[in-house]
């Protein structure tokens, strides 16, 4: 990207105006404004020369063997394979029996509270822009120390004419972020960052109510901590919805963000942030470059980035509430894009410093490489061995191998298991259902994974855009709220 186009995408406008108009009444035009130091954009090249050259060498070397010993090479792969499930089975039961750090940093006081800027990325969100307000509304936070930008697209007419009727509480501003390739949610991100006064940036989604406490608790434990902590991750929770889809989703939440990163954290191995509720320090944010824009997973990206220039990822107890996709074509876009980013980040940082570390390579393969590998596998693997199984009972084949059997049985013991304590420490009531159903939703990834092998090669930065509505009922938010004492608008 020419250094032109990249001061282009740096600036930020105000809502309604040009190019050329200025700033809204109120801001901090003439101002110094931090910027950021230079935008990381390596996912721009999907390979390196020797990353290509060693795909091709090892494609090469695969097919001879299946030329020359077809066998052989069939039981080499069944092994490998049997190894990496077995490994991310027994990784997960790993994490569900390490206990969660018990934080015990006390609050700041009002006084000592440092300035906070919340980053809220959004595109075509014009229905849910009211929800949005009155939900960070609710951030028990000191309002002269707090700053919240609203990113939006300047050819999203639709959600800035949503925002240009709300009165925004004081603090809130929008953002135009210029028109410009590629247009993703990370390069709206870095046109708010350019602008933000804050120490610490916090980033949310349009669908995210986050708890009013969660600020006071990152900023107690930045504090607390040593410079080297840069980011904290909040546990995301979806919102009940006993529909297939959604509560696979909050499973596959509560696994993640109960279980998996607090495991991580405190096995001291950088993790990949959710895509919401990253709390940063915003100098080293700024010094690694913000967001990979050309990157759709930008969040499991940077928190890798952060790591390989020495800096510690940790996990806060307060959490976002979020909703799930209910529908098979919002659901598979989206879960695509995911897989895509994560292809992505596994290439750009499998070529960069973090693989050369014990804890990185290590963190590289238990967070990218086996879900990768796992959500591509899952399908096949799965029709496999119901093939097998109807063979064995028709008396067509043998029967399916003990070793199979075995892993089989301890994979889905070991989730069910890290599912049930996600579901314990999520405050969620104990239920079998959605474990087993587990066992039909794993298959479904692969049909994502095939979408986005196929968008890795032809449209890598391309940006699927998942749909957001208003809900009018948040059962675990009014819990959540009642708790804190504050009122649903």
């Amino acid at each position: 990207m020419a250094r032109e186009e990249r001061d282009q995408h740096a600036r930020a406008y105000a809502l309604g105006r040009g190019p050329d108009a200025g700033l809204t009444a109120g801001s901090t035009e003439g101002a110094p404004v931090p910027g950021v130091t230079g935008f990381a954009d390596q996912a721009r090249r999907r390979f390196s020369p020797r990353q290509r050259n060693a795909l091709i060498v090892l494609a090469l070397i695969f097919a001879a063997f299946i030329w020359r010993r077809p066998a052989a090479m069939a039981e080499a792969v069944h092994l490998i394979f049997f190894a990496g499930f077995m490994l991310s089975a027994l990784v997960k039961l790993a994490a569900a029996c390490t206990p969660r750090r018990i934080d015990t940093t006390p609050l700041l006081a009002e006084e000592d509270l440092p300035a906070y800027t919340v980053i809220v990325p959004l595109y075509r969100e014009a229905s849910v822009a009211a929800e949005l307000v009155a939900n960070l509304s609710r951030l028990d936070y000191p309002r002269d120390r707090l700053e919240v930008l609203i990113a939006l697209e300047a050819s999203d007419r639709e959600t800035q004419a949503a925002f240009a009727a709300l009165d925004l509480p004081a603090g809130f501003q929008v953002l135009i972020a210029p028109p410009g390739e590629p247009r993703t949610k990370p390069r709206a991100c870095n046109v708010a960052l350019e602008r933000a006064h804050g120490e610490f940036v916090v980033i949310y989604d349009a669908e995210d109510a986050p708890h009013p406490g969660q600020l006071r608790e990152a900023a107690a434990r930045f504090a607390a901590e040593g410079p080297d902590l840069a980011c904290l991750q909040a546990p995301l929770r979806i919102e009940p919805d006993q529909r297939f889809l959604p509560d696979q989703f909050a499973l596959e939440y509560a696994v993640l963000f109960e279980v998996f990163l607090p495991a991580l954290s405190r096995w001291g191995l950088p993790f990949p942030l959710g895509g919401t509720s990253n709390h940063f320090r915003a100098a080293p944010l700024r010094a690694a470059g913000g967001w990979d824009p050309f990157n759709v997973t930008e969040d499991a990206d940077v928190g890798f980035r952060l790591a390989a220039r020495g800096k510690r990822l940790g996990v806060i107890s307060l959490p976002t509430l979020e909703t799930a996709p209910t529908e098979w074509r919002v659901w598979r876009p989206q879960r695509a894009r995911w897989i895509k980013g994560h292809i992505h980040t596994l290439a750009v940082h499998t070529r960069g410093p973090l693989v050369r570390s014990p804890r990185g390579a290590a963190a590289l393969v238990l967070t990218l490489a086996l879900s990768v590998a796992a959500s591509h596998l899952h399908g096949p693997m799965f029709v496999w061995l119901v093939l097998n199984v109807v063979g064995a009972i028709l008396g067509l084949c043998p029967s399916v191998e003990l070793m199979d059997q075995v892993l089989v049985v301890l994979g889905w013991s070991c989730s069910a298991i890290a599912g049930a304590v996600a579901q314990q420490r999520a405050g969620q009531p104990p239920r079998m259902l959605p474990l087993i159903g587990a066992i039909a939703y794993w298959p479904l990834q692969s049909l994502a994974a095939a979408k986005a092998l196929g968008q890795f090669v032809r449209a890598p930065s391309h940006w699927d855009k998942t749909p957001h509505t208003p809900r009018t009922a948040r059962p675990l938010l009014v819990r959540e709220v009642a708790r804190t004492g504050r009122a649903l608008p």
